[in-house]
C-alpha cells in the first residue's frame, strides 16, 4: 500500500498551482482597488495600479504552467507503469 499516491501528499506542480493562485487573487484585488475610482468618482490610481492589475494574467499562466507539469509527470508515471506491466507479462510468458 505504500506504492499508493496519499491524498494529502504534494505532486509536481501544485506549487505552482498555489502560487499561481495567489497571484491571481492579488491581481483580483489589485483590478478592484484600480476599477473602483472609476464608479465612484474619485481620483485614478497611480499608474502602476494598473500594472499590478495585470497579475491577473501571470497568476492565470503560472497556474496553468502547474497544471501541465502535472499532467506530464502523470503521463510519465503512466508509461513507467504500462513499460513495468509490460516486463511483468514477458516475463510470466516465458516461464
Amino acid at each position: 500500500m505504500r506504492d499508493k499516491t496519499q491524498a494529502n501528499s504534494a505532486q509536481p506542480g501544485d506549487g505552482l498551482v498555489r502560487a499561481g493562485a495567489l497571484v491571481f487573487f492579488v491581481g483580483a484585488v489589485a483590478t478592484l482597488v484600480t476599477v473602483a475610482p472609476l464608479f465612484l468618482g474619485t481620483t485614478p490610481f497611480p499608474t502602476y495600479m494598473f500594472g499590478l492589475s495585470m497579475l491577473m494574467g501571470v497568476g492565470f499562466v503560472i497556474a496553468g504552467a502547474g497544471v501541465l507539469r502535472s499532467a506530464a509527470e502523470g503521463r510519465r508515471r503512466a508509461r513507467a507503469a504500462r513499460a513495468g506491466s509490460g516486463q511483468l507479462s514477458e516475463q510470466l510468458s516465458d516461464r
